[in-house]
């Protein structure tokens, strides 16, 4: 496992993490909320996922879409009237993928008090040019020991995704073989 992307020659020119992370605030209203009263955990997956979009498009200079969430994590419920802030960087990328790392905080917007962290994600989104096909990303430089620290995980993560995908299509196709049909 390597410590830092390796670009290759005539390759897109590589981007610090510095260069893409956004942050996205929003005050949560009534209307946001579920039956408990407390802000819907979809409304939070939307913030997330818009915030993780801004990241990857300004990363990879275009339009990309999102191929997957993994591990949206909701630590504290979040009430009318907190100020949610959705935090956004780009992790690690591949050839035409990023992985878009996302902290959650809110904090009572009448209050002095810290924010504090009440979910995280992590989203995998994939370049595409006008055709919708893929196109390739600059890779990521990681910055601080945090940095390096995340880009790590994710190549942790990624392996892991893979290999996740890998043995269900394994099953999928042993179950076809014997006959079964699902």
């Amino acid at each position: 496992m390597t410590d830092q992307p390796q670009p290759s020659e005539g390759a897109v020119p590589a981007k610090p993490t510095a260069a893409s992370r956004t942050t996205l605030s929003h005050i949560m209203t009534g209307s946001d909320t579920n039956l408990l009263g407390t802000v819907h955990g979809g409304v939070i997956m939307k913030l997330v996922d818009d915030a993780a979009g801004a990241v990857a498009g300004r990363h990879s200079g275009g339009p990309a879409v999102t191929a997957s969430m993994d591990e949206m994590v909701f630590l504290e419920p979040v009430r009318v009237g907190d100020l949610v802030h959705v935090r956004a960087q780009v992790n690690w990328t591949g050839r035409s993928s990023m992985e878009v790392g996302v902290r959650v905080m809110a904090e009572r917007w009448n209050e002095s008090t810290p924010a504090q962290q009440v979910g995280s994600a992590y989203l995998v989104f994939a370049a595409v040019d006008e055709d919708g096909k893929p196109r390739p990303v600059p890779p990521v430089v990681p910055e601080t020991e945090r940095d390096k620290r995340r880009y790590q995980e994710a190549q942790i993560r990624r392996t892991h995704r893979l290999a996740r995908r890998r043995a269900i299509m394994e099953l999928r196709e042993q179950r076809a073989a014997e006959g079964i049909d699902d």
